[in-house]
């Protein structure tokens, strides 16, 4: 399989509200495989399809800590059913790299979403997991982990990543 170019800010396609699945066939198999080898080489925890420029609500994930037994996961149409508990999380994005912040979010979320296949499933859950489902959660409404920052802050990184891409423009 290749590999997926991930969307980097500032661009609008992000910003993209993704529309629910409808049809779970062999090409949204063969979508979220590509997903997950994308996400596992770029060293990311969390790829949404928006992301891809797939702007279909679904994203794959894997939270397995280090020395783990890789343990992907696959969330298509997710819905948050509960939050619970407030904790700061220090996050970053594929799509904006080098940038890291702190986020407010739920300590604990109660999720219900369907597999590669269809079937619904509902999982609880806090650590990491929890943050990257609301992470990625958040790609599929067009929203980025920036937006929680100080508009100054948001302006700052906006204007680094502009100057980026002119510069490589002109290379």
């Amino acid at each position: 399989m290749s590999l997926l170019d991930i969307l980097q800010f500032p661009d609008e396609r992000l910003r993209r509200v993704a529309e629910p699945v409808a049809t779970f066939d062999s090409a949204l198999s063969a979508l979220t495989e590509q997903m997950l080898e994308t996400m596992y080489e770029s060293r990311g925890v969390g790829l949404a399809a928006t992301q891809v420029n797939e702007h279909r609500r679904l994203f794959v994930a894997d939270c397995a800590e280090d020395g783990e037994a890789p343990a992907p996961m696959i969330f298509i149409n997710p819905v948050i059913l509960d939050r619970q508990g407030l904790v700061d999380s220090e996050e970053g994005c594929l799509s904006i790299p080098g940038i890291n912040g702190m986020v407010p979010r739920a300590e604990l979320v109660r999720v219900r979403a369907h597999d590669v296949r269809g079937d619904e499933f509902e999982v609880t859950t806090g650590g990491l997991l929890s943050i990257c489902i609301q992470h990625e959660i958040d790609h599929l409404d067009g929203r980025l982990f920036i937006d929680y920052f100080s508009s100054l802050k948001r302006q700052r990184i906006r204007k680094k990543f502009e100057k980026a891409l002119r510069q490589q423009d002109q290379a």
